[in-house]
């Protein structure tokens, strides 16, 4: 983690927004309290309607995330993937940022990567907004892509 240039975002004005979720199985008691950070986040920043859906893995939280994409303001997508001592990792990670890249863009609709891409539990755990973690991921992700949806509201406007 590089540990500088967080832009400390705390909440948005979100207020009417609808907001969709999706969280992959695989660490799961992880993913769990992701999600309830990007509730928490939501529900703070004002957001009308939240939808959760859950995958098996990371790989299939694209398709998911763009059903999700074609009924709501913005999609957060939540997920652990762990290195181990295959390519494994690293087809899993492409394929996840390529295709939520991929899926923000084509339906003109905001989405956040907030799937954790590390090198142990102990790494992801530090992320994942746990009362000891040093970052909040579900938290900042959900922060994020509500704070884009409003940029596009503003560039729209001019």
């Amino acid at each position: 983690m590089a540990g500088f240039g967080d832009p400390h975002m705390q909440t948005v004005d979100a207020a009417g927004l609808r907001l969709g979720i999706v969280g992959s199985r695989w660490h799961n008691d992880l993913v769990d309290h992701m999600i309830k950070r990007a509730e928490a986040a939501a529900a703070a920043c004002g957001v009308t309607e939240v939808i959760t859906a859950r995958v098996a893995g990371s790989v299939e939280l694209p398709v998911v995330a763009q059903a999700l994409a074609r009924k709501v303001d913005a999609v957060v997508a939540l997920g652990v993937v762990i290195k181990g001592e295959t390519q494994h990792f690293e087809y899993v990670c492409d394929a996840v940022t390529a295709g939520l890249t991929r899926v923000a863009l084509d339906e003109s609709t905001p989405v956040a990567h907030g799937v954790l891409t590390v090198h142990s539990l102990g790494q992801a755990r530090d992320r994942a907004g746990l009362e000891d973690s040093i970052e909040d991921k579900g938290w900042q992700s959900t922060v994020a892509v509500l704070d884009a949806v409003l940029a596009i509201r503003e560039v729209q406007k001019s």
